[in-house]
């Protein structure tokens, strides 16, 4: 196994203001983060708000102000974007930051969200089967190819992949929680995103139980299946969703585990936690590495502070 350099993310997609999100983006890059990531939600359960900004012009937003930052989708849902128009988004995006753009993509998962924008929400091995073939459409377009192509995803004849993308290489990443998915993105991405089972069309006790300590070997295993030979070549990325700089660690994810029915040294070592001081969460994320070669991990824009100690210690190394 590869042992990637440590990479830092800092997601959100809310802000006050305009200049509240380029001040974000700012503060991401002297802080030493590598992404600002922005997700792709329209409709959110939970609040009935949202999703403030929408990710493409947001993210163009973000590396207008910032040099060397990189910023990413995290994930796009593909059935919310045609295809062809995803690519020129994606490819001018790229372009314009001079290669500092991640394309996430996703398959899709949140139901009530689909049910809200008057989209059909097909059968999970149809909407994987179209991610895969978005996939394909899309690095033919970012080769600068002359496309003839018909899949489950496009239609296209003659159409030539403009703008090519700065970084000639523009990395893809695929997250997922369930064995299809994970083996998809270990065929077709650069950067894998680990991420709960969300089979039920929300986020859950269930789903978080899915995506436990216990079960990672299995995930990794999934990854490994789909990659073969070059899965040295792949980086393996998480959201740490439940982070939480703390002195108090073990009271804290008590507290937390309680609403997910897991105790609280399940939540502790839950993959996507990050609950303790700044030099135990080094040691866990150090561990986790040499473990699962997880090397990128991504964090709420509420801990880009509290978060930014870890971040010193642990950049690049």
């Amino acid at each position: 196994m590869a042992v990637n350099k440590f990479r830092f993310a800092v997601q959100s997609s809310t802000a006050a203001s305009a200049a509240e999100w380029k001040d974000l983006a700012r503060k991401a890059e002297a802080n030493g983060y590598s992404t600002l990531h922005a997700p792709d939600h329209y409709v959110d359960p939970a609040s009935n708000g949202g999703q403030l900004l929408a990710a493409f012009p947001a993210l163009a937003a973000a590396a207008a102000v910032t040099d060397t930052l990189r910023v990413g989708t995290r994930v796009l849902c593909i059935d919310y974007h045609q295809p062809v128009v995803l690519a020129k988004s994606a490819a001018t995006l790229d372009f314009l930051s001079d290669g500092r753009f991640e394309l996430g993509l996703g398959a899709g998962w949140v139901k009530s969200e689909y049910e809200s924008m008057g989209l059909t929400l097909d059968s999970t091995p149809t909407r994987i089967a179209r991610l895969a073939d978005t996939v394909t459409f899309l690095k033919a377009f970012f080769g600068g190819d002359t496309i003839e192509m018909t899949n489950s995803a496009v239609n296209v004849h003659g159409m030539k992949g403009a703008p090519v993308p700065a970084s000639k290489s523009m990395p893809i990443m695929i997250g997922g929680g369930a064995q299809k998915m994970l083996t998809l993105a270990g065929q077709l991405a650069d950067i894998v995103s680990f991420n709960f089972n969300n089979k039920a069309g929300a986020v859950t006790p269930a789903s978080i139980q899915s995506a436990m300590d216990a079960g990672m070997k299995d995930r990794l295993s999934w990854v490994k299946a789909g990659a073969g030979s070059r899965f040295d070549q792949i980086e393996l990325e998480v959201g740490a969703y439940f982070t939480v700089v703390t002195p108090d660690a073990l009271p804290t994810a008590e507290k937390m585990g309680q609403m997910f029915g897991i105790t609280g040294e399940e939540m502790m070592a839950h993959p996507n936690a990050l609950i303790g001081s700044v030099d135990a969460i080094c040691d866990r994320l150090v561990e986790r590495r040499e473990r699962y070669g997880i090397s990128y991990i991504t964090v709420s824009d509420r801990n880009l502070e509290p978060f930014a100690p870890v971040v010193a210690r642990l950049n690049g190394k």
